[in-house]
């Protein structure tokens, strides 16, 4: 369904219309939450709220809700949360969890079609609190430009992974969810930004990577048989929440300006092809004695040792 919110809506009921998804999450499906729209347009405050922290957002919110979620099945599940947040700037993946980006990232899917990304530094955090100071720190290595349109322009797409494993306490059945909250950076015009050489240099990367975007978009919703994943990186990351096993819900920003009337146009028009795709969601189950045997498998490829639990 399509939701309208306009200016005067708050940011709570925003996420009102969202709580759901991140149950599903802790249920053990994909999620997968984005906003989409030109420069200016508000995605940043929509996804993560305002600097102040006034008026938080999507993702500081779904922390809350997933440990919230969590406690209140406390008697029946044990769970572990982990998270990791990448950013896509200027064609390459970059780890906001490694100022030094030593390690070079390659973005892969699992055998039941969920994206991972490999190499990237995953945080464990037992609390919403430490979800959320994980996040500031990431967010301090995010790269952010001033220019014309908007005071504080997102540079760079933003992607925080986070994986909900819930273990049932009496059957030993594993569940293993993901939310994907995505904060697109905007398209833009150079006229309009004032884009200095540099910026130009990232709004080019930032405009192909979202007509990479329109492409996978336009593919899905006509069910054409090839669909162009790996035309990008961007879309490589976001292939399991496009036509993937997710439960995806799309946010559109655009301005009330009349002069981007144009750009308002061009994002609706992606919002109405965004309706037609239908994704395959499905839980992501384990059995007891599966789950037993991937642990043993990966502690063995740290080169762990095994317990007398591993040896039941």
């Amino acid at each position: 369904k399509a939701v309208v919110s306009t200016q005067s809506t708050g940011q709570e009921h925003v996420f009102e219309d969202v709580k759901m998804l991140i149950q599903s999450a802790v249920d053990g499906y994909n999620v997968c939450l984005f906003a989409y729209g030109q420069t200016g347009s508000g995605k940043t405050f929509t996804m993560i709220g305002d600097s102040s922290g006034n008026f938080p957002g999507i993702a500081p919110r779904a922390y809350q809700e997933i440990f919230s979620l969590l406690q209140e099945n406390a008697k029946k599940f044990s769970y572990n949360v982990s998270v990791y947040m990448v950013e896509l700037y200027n064609d390459q993946l970059l780890d906001l969890f490694d100022k030094s980006h030593a390690s070079k990232l390659d973005i892969k899917k699992d055998k039941k079609g969920m994206v991972v990304i490999q190499n990237a530094v995953i945080k464990d955090v037992k609390t919403a609190d430490e979800l959320q100071d994980v996040f500031t720190l990431g967010s301090t290595n995010r790269h952010v430009a001033s220019t014309k349109m908007n005071a504080e322009s997102s540079r760079s797409h933003l992607v925080i992974g986070i994986v909900i494993e819930t273990t049932n306490l009496t059957t030993g059945a594993v569940l293993r969810g993901k939310l994907s909250l995505v904060d697109l950076a905007g398209s833009e015009r150079a006229a309009k930004t004032g884009a200095t050489p540099e910026q130009l240099k990232e709004a080019q990367s930032i405009n192909k990577s979202l007509s990479a975007l329109g492409d996978v978009i336009s593919a899905l919703s006509s069910e054409a048989s090839f669909v162009p994943y790996r035309n990008n990186k961007l879309t490589m990351l976001m292939q399991d929440s496009l036509g993937g096993n997710a439960k995806t819900l799309m946010f559109v920003n655009i301005s009330p300006a009349d002069y981007n009337t144009d750009e308002t146009i061009v994002s609706l028009t992606y919002a109405s092809r965004v309706k037609l795709i239908t994704n395959d969601a499905s839980k992501n189950a384990d059995n007891k004695e599966i789950a037993r045997l991937k642990g043993i498998i990966s502690k063995l490829k740290k080169g762990e040792s095994l317990g007398e639990d591993d040896d039941e």
